[in-house]
């Protein structure tokens, strides 16, 4: 089609999930219950490793990221769903949509860094204890941290500008609840598969490596956990990485079920679902997963919680004087 002769779509309508007035109704109480507890969870857990000392371990300092990340990855989403339930108007602007997938890929890709390099302290713990700290230090996780963060969003951008760069010209209905790379690119009016080559090229750099990277380090924590020769001091061992194990199960498994399976018409409803899943209730879930396995978070919230009690017997004798 001639660039020159097509009207530019402003905007997109995402269908949501159903037509029905009455079970949107039903899902936009979920969604926002979900929300709520999405961000009481994480700005918790931030508080707790920012204000306990005993928390200050390079661990810690990547649980703080990624529960900030979480934060804002569910800030991303759940505002647009609970418009779409709650609004008859369903529309998203050009500019929004490509905004939010640009936050929405730069969150994941970071997500993606960041629990590679929480398998990496991990292995590190585990594997060579006495110099951990050395390894692990301060400086060295700023930087893992500064680099997961600083490339994910300079890949981000570029993925947005070559999709900003195509023509569209309509339709414009996205069969979706929030804006996708995949699902935009489908209603671009020209030929879309440098971009789509361009954006299987960084998946598999920043999507799979990091997952290897992942498997390698967990394949030689198992390897050293073997060499160990009591029961209790294996189990001591693995049961560090039981909740870091069970994030990166929720986050890639619920993402390579999503982008690996076979696209149908068929399929959509349960795309839909799988989607939720990871937007919305994994972010909800990874404090729990932190906090409700992890005796240190435990203890945490004991002393915070013992610590405002304290605070608030003292603010009494204060004013009984």
């Amino acid at each position: 089609m001639d660039e020159k002769n097509f009207t530019r779509v402003k905007e997109f309508i995402l269908l949501g999930f159903t037509a029905d007035l009455w079970l949107q109704r039903v899902l936009f109480v979920i969604f926002l219950t979900i929300y709520v507890i999405s961000l009481s969870g994480n700005i918790t857990l931030i508080c707790l490793i920012g204000a306990d000392s005993q928390l200050h371990t390079p661990m810690y300092f990547f649980i703080g990221n990624l529960s900030f990340l979480d934060l804002w990855y569910s800030s991303v989403y759940a505002p647009q769903i609970l418009m779409t339930c709650a609004a008859e108007d369903k529309s998203i602007s050009f500019a929004g949509c490509l905004a939010q997938f640009f936050f929405s890929a730069g969150l994941a890709y970071s997500e993606c860094y960041l629990l590679a390099a929480m398998a990496y302290d991990r292995y590190t713990a585990i594997s060579n204890p006495l110099l951990y700290f050395q390894a692990m230090s301060s400086s060295i996780c700023v930087q893992l941290a500064t680099i997961s963060w600083s490339s994910s969003f300079v890949s981000s951008m570029v993925i947005n500008v070559l999709t900003l760069s195509l023509p569209y010209c309509g339709p414009n209905v996205l069969n979706h609840f929030f804006c996708e790379v995949p699902s935009v690119l489908r209603l671009a009016c020209t030929d879309t598969s440098f971009t789509e080559l361009v954006v299987f090229i960084f998946s598999i750099i920043i999507v799979f490596i990091p997952f290897l990277l992942i498997v390698v380090s967990y394949a030689r924590i198992l390897l050293s956990v073997l060499r160990i020769r009591s029961a209790s001091g294996r189990h001591k061992a693995l049961s560090t990485c039981a909740s870091h194990l069970t994030v990166v199960a929720l986050f890639y498994g619920t993402a390579i079920f999503m982008y690996m399976r076979p696209q149908s018409k068929s399929s959509r409803a349960g795309g839909k679902i799988i989607a939720v899943f990871y937007t919305v209730i994994t972010p909800m879930l990874n404090p729990l997963i932190y906090s409700l396995r992890n005796q240190d978070v435990k203890g945490a919230l004991r002393r915070a919680i013992a610590k405002q009690k304290t605070g608030g017997v003292l603010m009494g004798h204060k004013v009984n004087c």
